[in-house]
This record gives C-alpha cells, structure tokens and sequence, in this order.
C-alpha cells in the first residue's frame, strides 16, 4: 500500500492511495496511529478506507504533506561509505576512511520541526553560500522496539519512502571543528514523500537484503547523478538495530539511509578544477528526486534572510593577527567611507587596501551619475550605495562602469537598479563568465586548505559571499569609450591585458581626476594575474600621460602621479630581478627564494612577488616554467607571507 498524508481546510488527512485517489481514514487518526498497530493493522485501515463510502482526492489535486509531518525522531545515517570516500575527496582530504566508519553504522539526530513535503518550497539555510541537496531514501519504524536484532529490526521497519536531506555545506565545515555533531549545517529542511510506501509494494526490488531501487536526481531539468540503492555497505536491519541499543524505537521514527553515491552536489566539487562544478543552490532553482517504487518530489530553493550575527567571544589562546597598516602617503584622510576628491567627484574607500579592501567612485552630472565599481560581498556594496544615496537621490545612478573582472569589483553588481547600464571592455565580459563563482570564495573560510589555512582565513574570512549573483555588463566597448554623464565628458579606455585580461580606467577631464582599477595599488602589493609586465608599465605611463592630478586606486589611498611612478618601479624592479634571477639559470622557484624586494618590502601583501615572478619567468620561458594555476600560486604566497 500506498499511504499520504494531504492537507485539508479543516486540518491534515491521511489516506491510502488506490489507482490515482486518495481514500481517506476516518478524520483525525494520523499516520503515526495507524502504523503502530503494525502491519496486520495497517493494512486492515488501508482495506476499510478503499471500501469506505466517503468520497475519495484525486490524488492530482491534493496538496501533499510529508507522510509523518512530525516525527518522534529523525535519524540520518551513513548506509553508503563510498559518499563519505567522495565527500572527503571533494574536500582535498584522501578517499580513505578510518576503521571506525567499518565498524560502527554511523547516523546523528536531525530536526522533526524542519520536515517539509515533497513539494514545499525550501528556504536556503540563512546565512549559507553553499546549499545542497542529498538523494535518500528512509525507513520508517512501525511498531516500536527495543535492543533488535538487525532480522527483527527489519520486521519493525513499516514503510519506505524518499528522504532529502537539504544540507548547508559551509555552516557544516564550518561547525566541524567543534566535534559535537551536526548543527546549522543539516537542521534546515528535512523532505519527506510524497508516499510512505509498505515494504509489500517493494518485495520484487529486494536483493541480498537490501532494497535495489534506480534513483535520479536532477538540478533545473540537469541530472546531477544517478544510481542504485543496493551499494549500501550498512543495511536499513543493521542502523535500526544499532540505534535501538538501550533506547526505546517509537512508531513514526525515520531512518535516513545517507546519500546515494553522485546524488548530491558536493560529490562532485573540485578545489583542483572549481569550473567543473555545477555549482550550489540558489533562489528560484528546482530539485527533483525520482525513485524507483518511492516517486518523485519536486521543490523549488528560496533564498533567506540573512541571519543575525553574534559577536566573537575573546580567545585567549590565539594569537593576535599582526597588525596591517598601509603607510603610504594619501592626499586625504585614508578612513572608511566617501570622500569628495573632486568637483562632483567622490571615491569610496575601504583600508587596508589588502584582499578584497577594494576601492570605488561616484562621478555626479546633471539628473545622472555614473558608479566606478562594485565590491566584495553585498553587505559591502549596500553600505556603499547607502551612503552614496544622498547624492545618488539628486543625480540618480544611470551607468556604471568596471573596471576588471576580480570579484572585490563586481560582486555587488546585483544591487544596482535595473536601469543601470552596466559597462566594461569586452574582454572583461569575457572574462567576468570564467571567474570563479563567488560562493566558492567561501572555500577561504570553511575548508582546511592545510598549512595556507591561517593566512586564507586572515585575508578572506571578513567577507560574506553568500547570496551573491553575479550580474554581467550590459555593454562593452574596446580601447575607449566617452560617456555623457548628466553633461560631463567621461573617458573610459581599456590599457590592459596587465592585472587582468582587460583593465579599464576613467577620467573625468573638468574634475582632473582619474580612477585606475587595478592598474594601481596604493601601499599595497600589485599583483600581475594576466600580463604582460611590460604592458603594465606601459599602462602606467599612459596613466601619467592622462595629466589627472588626482588618482583613485584601486587598493590603497588616493594618491597622485608619483602613485603610479611608485607602482611602475615595483614592476621594473620584479622585471629586473626576474631576468637576473633567470641569466643565472635560476628555476621559478629558486628564484623566489632569492629574490631582493629592496624598498618595496614593506608593501602590505609583499608575498604576491610569486605571482608576480611566475608571471615573468612565464614570459621568458613558458617551456620551462610550469603554468600553475591561481589556488597553487595563493598557496604559495601562503607559506611565504612576508607582509
């Protein structure tokens, strides 16, 4: 038999399922009474609701609740050892398991008050980048029974059914370390559904013990992964068993069998190849689990509101971060917030100037304004737009433009109204579709990268990446373009391939001031993702040759044109030292070990010199020096840490 539970004006229903029609049982006896009479009971109540003379659902039309809407208890176990052997391997962590995962059936608690049906919209774990599903099945225990054998255990078992086990893979690393079991991570939404399914219905799938049902799960109409039941290494008679050791089972209580191996999106993440991955859930995406014998559910992923954040406790023991000061000089007050750096000008700044400490601009005409730049995360990106509103009010945003593709600069693009024009050179549109996606950024904060966990921890983990989708340019140019802006002359130009592979600038002629993206870093390291140097410097050289006598970077301070000349004679000397390193017959990395910073020590972040050196002994010898990509290389700059 199949059996449902469906809601009504007056309150939920149960009923049994006869071809498309839904017979109820008599109002007010629940599915948890009915399934402690056992299976003889169980299957008398379903006999008397299909002879009953009550008019039937159609089954189409009923609005499904999970079968057992509150159950007494919800254990979720880890019946398939090879998702944990994927799981492990998704993480960086070898695939083998220690002996304790063969020897114990392993489950822990989830909430009874998060169970949602198999069509109920599921909200995304508040405060969580990295939302997951898992395709499961459940066993659920009919009459209760305590200290079973995994053979009686398997008579207790009264019905089937699909199990979705909505994960928050962020919060739960990140809850990890305190080794006392799940938490925010698993307790947000638990599926149910649509049928509990008696295991009569299922005798045919049986093989060796174990329930071999074909499974699919699917992402927006994508199949993520596929399978079969029967892989279990821990039957459903054995976790039962296992969990009824000196506790009492009650009718009602779920059993989770775990994931079926490829049936979840984090199986199937790559730190070594990010572009791979079908990436997280997020708001307005649509999970459908399909089991053979079970159904089929289907549910939309609503976004959240963002959590309320407590404060830090005092740690004694840690040691306190070195203190980051940028030294360099400024033409104005280097403080959080906006600052007016010319006539209808202003730059919004965000010290240190390190990692994703990203500047950006506000230039103001008649009626319009244009934005330089978003930032980091959308908390950064409201604040910044909030306190741009009193201006923004008066000269409302028309365009905006950006400069590169780094994430510090078009994160927050998404916060910007729908009648912003969205502009950037074309090959930083291009680029802008390869970057990585902006939750896996949450990698820097969650996960154990190893030696280089302290250091991604102390750049990244100020940021929230988490509801961000990223909105592309609505327009691009190439080489220059010039903007009308309320009656002001704006010139965009392209100068790159240098930082990246297209870096744009703008100058506002009447205001003689211009915004350098990237292409300037004040007092902090610049760091040559794209190249060439040589191209660089002669961005540079370009940028003095504007005549702009105030300059906005894009990390750092506001600055002049000896900004820049500073900025050019850190690249000459990388250059410099590069080729003497490489005349010696140095490799890359015997050279990164030589290598004399000179003045340019002080610089905040002056371990990006390994980029900056691969970047150049790439020029000079692509054969012999190997192409690393850019997790490797921010390894590297990790153990070298200079700043």
């Amino acid at each position: 038999m199949r059996w449902v539970t469906y809601a009504t004006g007056t309150g939920d229903r149960t009923g049994v399922l006869g071809e498309d029609l839904i017979h109820p049982v008599p109002p007010g006896v629940g599915l948890i009474e009915l399934i402690s009479r056992g299976t003889d009971g169980l299957r008398a109540a379903g006999e008397a609701a299909l002879a009953s003379n009550e008019r039937p659902v159609p089954l189409a039309g009923a609005k499904l609740r999970a079968p057992i809407p509150r159950p007494p208890s919800v254990r979720d176990c880890l019946c398939f050892l090879e998702h944990m052997r994927n799981c492990q391997q998704a993480s960086g962590a070898p695939r083998t398991l220690k002996d304790v995962w063969y020897e114990i059936p392993a489950f822990y608690f989830a909430s009874p008050a998060t169970i949602v049906g198999p069509y109920d919209d599921v909200p995304i774990s508040p405060g969580s980048a990295w939302f997951d599903f898992e395709l499961e099945i459940a066993a659920v225990i009919g009459p209760g029974g305590r200290d079973l054998t995994p053979e009686q255990a398997e008579q207790h078992i009264i019905g089937y059914t699909i199990y979705n086990d909505w994960s928050a893979r962020d919060l739960q690393l990140r809850e990890s370390p305190l080794a006392i079991g799940q938490a925010k991570g698993k307790d947000g939404a638990t599926t149910l559904g649509p049928f509990l399914v008696t295991p009569d219905e299922l005798a045919s799938c049986r093989r060796g013990g174990r329930l071999a049902l074909r499974v699919e799960a699917k992402v927006n109409g994508r199949t993520i992964g596929s399978g079969c039941t029967d892989v279990m290494d821990w039957s459903f008679g054995e976790v039962v068993s296992y969990a009824s050791r000196g506790v009492d089972l009650l009718p009602g209580d779920v059993f989770g069998s775990g994931t079926v191996p490829g049936c979840c999106l984090v199986e199937h993440l790559s730190l070594a190849d990010p572009a791979s991955f079908p990436g997280w859930l997020r708001d307005g995406d649509v999970v459908e689990l399909t089991v053979e014998g079970l159904g089929a559910t289907r549910q939309s992923v609503r976004a959240s509101a963002a959590p309320y954040r407590l404060a830090p406790r005092h740690n004694p023991d840690r040691r306190p971060p070195r203190p980051r000061v940028n030294r360099a000089p400024s033409r104005l007050p280097y403080t959080r917030g906006l600052h007016e750096v010319g006539a209808g000008v202003w730059a919004w700044l965000l010290p240190d100037g390190g990692y994703g400490w990203s500047n950006a601009g506000l230039i103001a005409g008649e009626g319009a304004s244009l934005l330089v730049d978003t930032l980091f995360d959308l908390p950064l990106t409201a604040e910044m737009l909030a306190a741009m509103g009193g201006i923004t009010g008066r000269h409302p945003l028309t365009h905006a433009v950006i400069t590169h593709a780094n994430g510090d600069h078009t994160h927050g693009n998404q916060l910007l109204g729908e009648t912003v024009e969205i502009i950037a050179a074309a090959a930083t549109c291009t680029e802008m579709r390869h970057e990585l996606p902006p939750e896996m950024l949450t990698a820097t904060q969650v996960v154990d990268l190893g030696p280089a966990t302290p250091y991604f921890r102390e750049r990244f983990g100020a940021f929230d990446f988490s509801g961000i989708r990223l909105r592309l340019p609505d327009r691009s140019y190439e080489g220059e373009l010039i903007l009308d802006v309320g009656g002001r002359e704006v010139r965009v130009m392209d100068l790159g391939p240098a930082h990246t592979a297209a870096d744009s600038v703008v100058h506002v002629p009447d205001a003689d001031v211009l915004f350098a993206g990237d292409l300037l870093f004040v007092g902090c390291t610049p760091i040559v993702w794209s190249g060439p140097i040589g191209g660089w410097i002669a961005a540079c050289d370009r940028m003095i040759a504007t005549g702009a006598a105030t300059i906005v970077p894009g990390h750092g301070p506001v600055t002049d044109p000896d900004g820049v000349r500073a900025v050019r004679g850190y690249l000459a000397h990388v250059v410099e030292q590069a080729d003497a390193a490489h005349a010696q017959g140095l490799s890359f990395a015997e050279a990164i070990e030589k290598v004399d910073l000179d003045e340019y020590a002080t610089w905040l972040d002056a371990e990006r010199i390994v980029v900056n050196l691969h970047r150049r002994y790439r020029e000079l010898d692509p054969d012999a020096t190997p192409d690393l990509d850019q997790l490797t290389l921010l390894a590297m700059m990790a153990g070298r840490d200079l700043s």
